[in-house]
């Protein structure tokens, strides 16, 4: 799922070659335009900076002729600097746009340059990322070696030398894929690597022909000079120190030329917006503020003796997440009246806290849904939850913009983020950006493959989990606190991957434990009473069906309740219930008579407490509160997520809790025979402490 969608979109004819355009926050009034990227991606290798300039700027992409939407055109001349800069400036006319900043990476780059000389009333700044440059800077000799034997018939094509006019047209899926394993040589880089060289598959190797022959402007090094010379617009060049596509040296002519401000990154290589999209972004930002003479946002005075301010990041995909963290906030303020609490988070966990009168940010507007992406990515009670957070990047790195942009403007005493991961993960590849003591929460650690992903995702899941060790073991204090909910023998004991430590024992060396967290638990003697004030009679045998916050949990919905008559015929008084949840539509379920369906239970955890038997999906928090309450249950883990499968598992045997089933045994007769049994079983679970959320609480207050 996108971070954004475009708000329009369309197609735009220059020189017979149809080019393909999409526009952001059409109303804003500077815009920013990234130029015809390079032939060999798509315009959606800006993905990273699209969602967040948008927020402020009216954002506009084109994709090149040869690729993404664009038309496949075999003329060199398509692809000359010249048409580029041409191309630009149509779209800005056919967009209305009289001026912009423009951005552009390597050869692109060179292209927004010409167009801020050639056009200069109709460019207010340029952005160039490591940009290729008509200078003296030889190229690397690797690169110099096989341009020298790029029309010759080779023996050898391996490397370099794929780049080949007699290569490239079968084998460009093989060069393509080799070139951007060169241009990240960054640690970790997986998945941009795999989406760079999935926008290579959308042209072919004639294309690439085509753009290599392209003609260059202009013929001279001191023509090239005197045109960048006088561009008076604002300039940003960012480069990479680890870039083997384009030398240094080139970077700082461009540098030199426009007086431009350089962002040096250290270790990066060729795609830093792809790989450090959180610096590029704010030095995007800054450089289109000083281009149209934007103020620099104020940033709130902290008033003396002030309540302390603490900003609340909660995960918004279930709503287990919610339920916990106003149990500790609610405790904290119990411990600390005079602690303010507002809330960064998304639907559906901010209807859940308005409800309770809690201050939600108006910045929490702003963040790209997870929950929305996570629904995006499920099939019938399937959620690969590894593969899906992967896929999250773009709506993460937004979300942490809008985070960053918020502590930039406001001051807080705290932060904490509840599996905040965007928060988590780019605070300590930028610890520089942290201005607050940061108490980390989460319920699990460690990344597991699941069994038929095979070495690929062993792989990965090793991958990710080597960057969060290496991330702790750099900065090691970024942490104020790490909080672990739950006690360490909740922490399964794998390993976290070759060479590295089981996830157990590096849990117990980083994190306190606050044994497991919720809010206040009805009273067992009086269950009567709830049950009655929840509209249940005594003689009812109440099973409840819910399957949490998300709209995942249809499918389980539907075949539970296709359980009723046979279920009902071997239990009598059975009074199914299904609990919809925030996400699914009740109307949208259709059940058996007798079968009741209910939307939104914002005291879910009431009436998991006053069930006689329930059928829940295998979040964590809704198992634990029926642990809690030593309700009788069968959980469905969705298949191929890793945390309900192992994490979650793991933690119920440890209690001796619940009945896991498969959910392709979640037939009629199954299912009813499963409540047939839960109901005769006599319930023997590990106790749960009650002290959680003080435990947290404190634990959290320290590092105020």
């Amino acid at each position: 799922m996108r971070a954004r969608d475009a708000d329009t979109d369309g197609f735009i004819d220059v020189a017979g070659v149809r080019l393909a355009w999409e526009s952001y926050n059409d109303t804003a009034a500077t815009t920013v335009l990234f130029v015809p990227i390079d032939t060999c991606v798509t315009s959606r290798a800006w993905k990273g900076q699209v969602a967040y300039l948008a927020q402020h700027f009216r954002v506009v992409t084109v994709d090149p002729p040869g690729n993404g939407r664009s038309g496949r055109a075999l003329d060199p001349e398509a692809y000359g600097d010249l048409r580029m800069v041409d191309s630009t400036v149509a779209v800005m006319d056919h967009l209305g746009v009289e001026r912009a900043v423009l951005a552009g990476i390597c050869v692109s780059a060179w292209q927004a340059l010409l167009t801020a000389a050639l056009h200069p009333d109709r460019v207010q700044g340029v952005v160039a990322v490591a940009p290729w440059a008509r200078d003296r800077t030889p190229p690397f000799p690797v690169r110099l070696e096989s341009a020298q034997h790029y029309d010759e018939e080779l023996d050898d094509y391996s490397g370099w030398r794929g780049n080949n006019r007699h290569y490239l047209p079968e084998h460009w899926p093989e060069f393509a894929e080799f070139f951007f394993d060169q241009m990240l040589p960054e640690p970790h880089s997986t998945k941009q690597l795999e989406d760079i060289v999935g926008f290579t598959r959308e042209t072919t190797g004639a294309v690439i022909l085509a753009e290599n022959d392209a003609p260059r402007f202009p013929d001279t090094v001191e023509e090239a000079e005197r045109l960048l010379r006088g561009i008076s617009a604002p300039v940003l060049v960012v480069q990479g120190t680890a870039d083997l596509c384009q030398p240094q040296g080139r970077a700082r002519s461009v540098v030199e030329w426009t007086g431009a401000e350089h962002l040096v990154l250290e270790g990066s290589g060729h795609l830093p917006m792809a790989r450090h999209p959180v610096v590029v972004n704010r030095a995007v930002k800054a450089l289109v503020d000083r281009a149209s003479r934007s103020p620099a946002p104020s940033r709130t005075p902290r008033a003396r003796r002030r309540r302390p301010r603490v900003l609340y990041l909660s995960s918004p995909i279930g709503l287990g997440h919610a339920r916990r963290d106003l149990a500790v906030a609610d405790a904290m303020r119990e411990l600390r009246p005079d602690v303010e609490v507002q809330w960064l988070t998304q639907s559906p966990v901010t209807e859940f806290l308005e409800r309770r009168g809690e201050v939600v940010h108006p910045a929490s507007r702003l963040l790209a849904s997870e929950s929305g992406h996570f629904e995006a990515e499920c099939g019938e009670h399937d959620l690969h939850a590894f593969d899906a957070v992967r896929r999250m990047d773009e709506v993460l790195v937004n979300n942490f913009m809008v985070f960053d942009d918020l502590v930039e403007r406001e001051s807080f005493d705290l932060w904490v983020g509840d599996e905040a991961w965007d928060l988590d993960h780019f605070l300590h590849e930028h610890p520089r950006l942290k201005r607050a003591p940061f108490v980390w929460m989460t319920d699990f650690v460690g990344w597991v493959p699941m069994p038929d992903g095979g070495e690929r995702e062993a792989f990965l899941t090793a991958d990710y989990n080597a960057e969060m060790v290496e991330h702790v073991a750099r900065s090691p204090g970024l942490r104020d606190r790490s909080v672990f909910i739950g006690d360490a023998a909740d922490v399964v004991d794998l390993p976290l991957g070759p060479d590295l430590p089981s996830a157990r024992d590096w849990t117990e060396q980083h994190f306190d434990f606050a044994g497991y967290v919720m809010g206040a638990r009805p009273d067992p003697g009086r269950r009567g009473e709830l049950r009655r004030s929840l509209g249940y009679g005594d003689d009812d045998v109440v099973c409840l069906v819910s399957v949490g916050g998300s709209g995942v949990g249809h499918h389980l919905l539907r075949r539970v309740a296709a359980a009723y008559e046979p279920a009902a015929a071997r239990i009598p008084g059975l009074r199914m219930v299904l609990v919809a949840g925030p996400r699914v539509d009740p109307d949208s379920l259709d059940v058996p008579a007798g079968v009741e369906v209910r939307g939104f239970l914002p005291d879910l955890d009431l009436h998991h407490a006053a069930c006689d038997v329930a059928v829940v999906q295998g979040g964590l928090s809704t198992t634990m509160e029926l642990t809690a309450a030593g309700r009788p249950f069968v959980y469905v883990p969705l298949q191929h997520h890793f945390e309900q499968q192992v994490h979650v598992r793991h933690r119920l045997d440890r209690h001796r809790a619940g009945r896991a089933l498969d959910y392709a045994d979640t037939g009629p007769d199954r299912v009813a025979e499963e409540l047939v049994t839960c109901l005769a079983q006599p319930v023997d679970y590990l106790p749960v402490p009650s002290d959680g959320a003080e435990r947290a609480a404190r634990l959290t207050l320290e590092a105020l």
